[in-house]
Formats: structure tokens, C-alpha cells, sequence
């Protein structure tokens, strides 16, 4: 009796064990399933701050829900750590094509100069090279044509910064003007060369990127007062007096005070009848010494006027988030109609964040968390499991390297990034980066930020302002993770300051950047001072 019930117990045992090692093996087979040439969607907006998707969430996650951004997170991967490594828009885009810093794609800045080298190596052209049917729609904003796709259709206005309403666009090297709101129209042509294209025996690589939300902030007319007379919140750090920091979070043009009349929508008085008067009029706040601090109201507060602002801002800014989210699902919907959504991988990102009154700001250009932190979201039919969440250190070299490892395209060119698709698919993660580093050259036009670099890990980031002043800045991530508190000075930190400038050197060292201040110096001293030139504004 003893006996029988022992092995009945052993056979159950031995059951259970094996039923578990299937489930496990199963699951696992799930989660390393890698897809044969899929096809790509990389959808990427310009200036969408994480903490503007609300399943990142924020202030804003019940006010102004993404349900569509999300869908791509909550069907695939959402990442928590992914960061720009020069934090505006055309470097940024550069470095997401070629997979390089600034200092090797030669691409630093927008301003003056800031054109894309487009005969080096870019990820879209290593696919064209590899059978891959490509195409570009909306903003490209990187001074040359785009290289490297079939079809392209992108804004080509005067800095191919792209219009809102109306916007002209250059469909493989002829420009056209067309009617409706740029968001509207750019999916319009994405979905329409799908329709086309999307069927073939050839997989394809789609980017399509929305000019949406970056300033002038100007809502499709059916969202324009998508907020009616409720006031939305104010970030924690709204009222920062940037106390430690003066010299340089204390020292930009980017606080309310510098928005322009033509940012808050306002119409120039019918006194004012010449086109230069007007334009005047409505640029002014732009820059120090050009109108900032204007009063909205006759008797406001600046306070007041800062907080009246920002509501004109948020406002409009989360209205123009509301049409990209429109449009990633009739994306999304397509896909799944078509049926193309069983072997497409979709992406959403942004080429930085941005700051949405968080230290009294707007635009993006500081190494500070909601600029340097980049929404990724991402849709890959190989997991089977909801809700994914990856928390490695990824940057936006690591772009190039993924899509092509996504492919199965051994590109030729040495690439400073690096694949996380391994991460994705729990093969081999153990020895990825535990920091990041980060370079901003741009100054002092437009929004005079202080050129920077800096290194963040975990727990600490530590930055250098270097070039017209020389300051250090330390954040305790953990403690102080609004960045409030310069710590640089703090005797209690000197051991982590010293391993945090070591690392800092290190990596220079291994990208190439370790002589920051003489090569920016031999990029750039023909330029300071320069307020206003030709070049790719904002």
C-alpha cells in the first residue's frame, strides 16, 4: 500500500515536472519565435514627449489618453529607457539613419549648416540593397533629398520643416501642394502606397513620420478646442527656480515667457498692415531682447501670464497628439483588415522629448529627463505575451542595428549601436550597456542652451556644461528624480562623482568623442553669435 502510493505520488511528480517543461519550452519557443523578412512600419513623431502617451503615464494619461500608441506597447514591448544621444530633431534623425553619434555622421545641428551628408551609409538604403521594398512619408528634416527608399513624400517647405495646414510636400523630386491637415494627409499617402504595395512578394520598410507635435502646435479644426475652458494641470516642477543651476537650466530662452504671439494663436491689431509689421508682431517673445514676457491682458501678473501660456500651449500640444493617435489606428486597422499585421513589425517613437512646462519649459535640447527620455513602443508578432516591458538602456543608434537584425540584413558598415532585438527575444542581454552617453552642440540660437554632454547610468547623472562657462551638474536619479538638486558640490558624493567621470571618459574614449571641447570648438566657433541665419529652424 505504502508502496503503490509513493510511485503514485512519483508519477504524479514526474507529470507535473514535465507538463511544467512544456509549458516553459512552449512559451519560450513563443518568445524566441524570429520572423522570417517581415515588414516594417517605423512611425515616428517629432517632439512627443513619453510622458504625453498615457500608458507611460503622467498628468495627462485620463485627460488625454493614446489608445492607439498604446495598442502598439500593449500588443508587443513597451521600452522605459530609451534615449536620444543629441536632443533635436534633425541630429537625432541622423543618428537614427546611420546609426552614429553626431561627431561621425557630421550631422550636429539644425542651425546654419545643419545639411545631411546623404551619400553615407543609412539603414533605409541597406534595406533597398537587400530586396526591401522602401518608402518615406512626412517629415524628414535633414536639409538634403532622402537616399535609400522607392517612393518618398515629404514636407519640402523652406527648412522642410512642413506646414500644418496646406502643407507642400516633394514626392519623388516634384513638389506639390495639398489640401487638409499635414497628419490627415501624410497617413492618406502611406496608407494609399500600402494599398499598392503592401501586397507584393517583396516585404517593405515604411517610415512614416508626423510633423505633428512639433511648434507651431496648430490642432486639426475639429480638435481646436478639444479642452474647452478646463485648466490642465501643472507639472511639479512648473514653478522651478533653479536654485544651483543658474548658469544653465536659469540661463535659456524656452520658459513661458518666450513663447511668441503667433505660438498662442493670437491675430496681429488691423493698425498693423504690413506683412513685415505683422510678422513682427507675431514673432515677438521669440528670443532675449525680442519681446519676451509679453502680457497677454492688460493688468496680468507675469505669473498669470505664464500660467495663461501654458494652457494656450498644452492645449494645442495634446490636440496635435490627439490626430497622430487617430492616424496610428487607422494604421493599426489597416494592418489587421489586410491581414499584413501576422508578419508586420510596427514601431512608434519620437526623435526626443520634450519638455511640457516641466521646469518652466518647453521645446527639448537639455540632457534633463523629459527631453533625453524617447517614447519606444513596439509591435513584434514574434511575442506572443501582452504588455512586455523592457528596461534596458537603449539609445537612438541602437535603432539602425535593431531594424536591419529584425530583417536578418547583415549590414556591411561598422555601426556604433547595437541590436536589442536579443533583449526582445530573451537570447542573450547579459551584457548590455549599464549608462549612456549623451552630446548637445547646438548655441545659442534658438532657444540658447548651453552646449553639453553628459553620462547617465542607473541611479546618477552627472553633465557638463563646457564651452562659454564650465559647470558641472550631479543628479541622484533615485532621490531626486525631478532634477532639482545640483549635487556637484555635495562632499558626500565626491566617490560617485569620481567613478561617474572616469566612466564618463570611457565612454568618449569608445565612440570617438573623447576630445569633445577642441573638436566642437573647430565645428562651430565660425558660428557663435550667430542669431538667425539660414539653416533648418528648430
Amino acid at each position: 500500500m505504502i508502496k503503490d502510493n509513493l510511485e503514485n505520488k512519483t508519477v504524479k511528480i514526474h507529470n507535473l515536472l514535465l507538463s511544467s517543461f512544456l509549458l516553459i519550452s512552449i512559451f519560450s519557443c513563443q518568445r524566441n519565435e524570429r520572423l522570417n523578412k517581415p515588414n516594417i512600419i517605423f512611425i515616428m513623431s517629432d517632439d512627443h514627449a513619453a510622458h504625453a502617451i498615457s500608458s507611460y503615464g503622467g498628468i495627462y494619461d485620463k485627460i488625454a489618453p493614446t489608445p492607439n500608441i498604446d495598442k502598439i506597447g500593449f500588443e508587443g514591448i513597451r521600452f522605459e529607457n530609451v534615449f536620444c544621444t543629441n536632443g533635436i530633431c534633425g541630429p537625432s534623425r541622423a543618428s537614427i539613419l546611420t546609426g552614429k553619434y553626431s561627431h561621425r555622421n557630421g550631422f550636429y545641428k539644425n542651425e546654419k549648416g545643419g545639411k545631411f551628408n546623404k551619400d553615407q551609409w543609412t539603414f533605409p538604403k541597406e534595406f533597398q540593397e537587400n530586396g526591401y521594398k522602401t518608402a518615406l512619408f512626412g517629415k524628414w528634416h535633414l536639409g538634403s533629398e532622402p537616399v535609400g527608399f522607392d517612393h518618398f513624400k515629404y514636407h519640402d517647405n523652406k527648412g522642410q520643416q512642413g506646414f500644418y495646414y496646406n502643407p507642400i510636400y516633394n514626392e519623388n523630386g516634384n513638389r506639390v501642394t495639398e489640401e487638409g491637415y499635414a497628419t490627415n494627409l501624410t497617413t492618406d499617402f502611406a496608407l494609399n502606397w500600402l494599398k499598392d504595395e503592401g501586397e507584393i512578394d517583396k516585404p517593405f520598410m515604411m517610415m512614416l513620420q508626423f510633423k505633428a507635435p512639433h511648434r507651431s502646435w496648430e490642432p486639426d479644426e475639429k480638435y481646436r478646442d478639444f479642452f474647452g475652458d478646463q485648466e490642465l494641470p501643472y507639472p511639479k516642477t512648473f514653478n522651478d527656480n533653479y536654485e544651483g543651476r543658474e548658469q544653465t537650466a536659469g540661463d535659456t530662452d524656452m520658459t513661458m515667457d518666450f513663447f511668441n504671439r503667433n505660438d498662442m494663436k493670437l491675430s496681429p491689431p488691423d493698425s498693423l498692415t504690413g506683412r513685415k509689421e505683422r510678422n513682427k508682431w507675431l514673432r515677438s517673445g521669440d528670443k532675449r531682447g525680442f519681446g519676451e514676457g509679453w502680457l497677454p491682458k492688460s493688468g496680468m501678473t507675469q505669473e498669470e501670464a505664464r500660467k495663461w501660456k501654458y494652457q494656450r500651449y498644452i492645449k494645442d500640444y495634446l490636440a496635435c497628439i490627439k490626430s497622430v493617435d487617430d492616424n496610428i489606428g487607422r494604421v493599426l486597422d489597416y494592418l489587421e483588415k489586410s491581414e499584413l499585421d501576422k508578419n508586420t513589425v510596427v514601431i512608434y517613437t519620437s526623435d526626443q522629448g520634450f519638455y511640457l512646462g516641466d521646469h518652466g519649459w518647453f521645446d527639448k535640447r537639455f540632457m534633463y529627463e523629459e527631453s533625453l527620455k524617447m517614447p519606444f513602443l513596439m509591435k513584434y508578432p514574434g511575442t506572443k505575451n501582452r504588455e512586455m516591458v523592457n528596461k534596458d538602456f537603449i539609445t537612438n543608434i541602437d535603432f539602425a542595428s535593431t531594424l536591419l537584425d529584425i530583417a536578418g540584413i547583415k549590414g556591411k558598415e561598422e555601426l556604433q549601436g547595437r541590436s536589442f532585438l536579443p533583449n526582445i527575444l530573451d537570447e542573450n542581454s547579459k551584457d548590455w550597456r549599464q549608462s549612456m552617453y549623451y552630446h548637445y552642440y547646438e548655441f545659442p540660437f534658438w532657444h540658447h542652451v548651453q552646449p553639453h554632454y553628459g553620462i547617465r547610468n542607473q541611479k546618477f547623472k552627472l553633465i557638463h556644461f563646457y564651452y562659454n562657462i564650465d559647470v558641472w551638474e550631479l543628479y541622484d536619479l533615485q532621490n531626486d528624480p525631478e532634477e532639482i538638486t545640483n549635487l556637484i558640490n555635495d562632499p558626500s558624493y565626491a566617490d560617485v562623482i569620481k567613478e561617474m567621470k572616469l566612466d564618463l571618459k570611457k565612454l568618449q574614449i569608445e565612440y570617438g568623442d573623447d576630445k569633445s571641447l577642441d573638436e566642437f570648438r573647430s565645428i562651430t566657433d565660425t558660428d557663435f553669435g550667430h542669431i538667425g541665419g539660414k539653416g533648418i529652424r528648430e
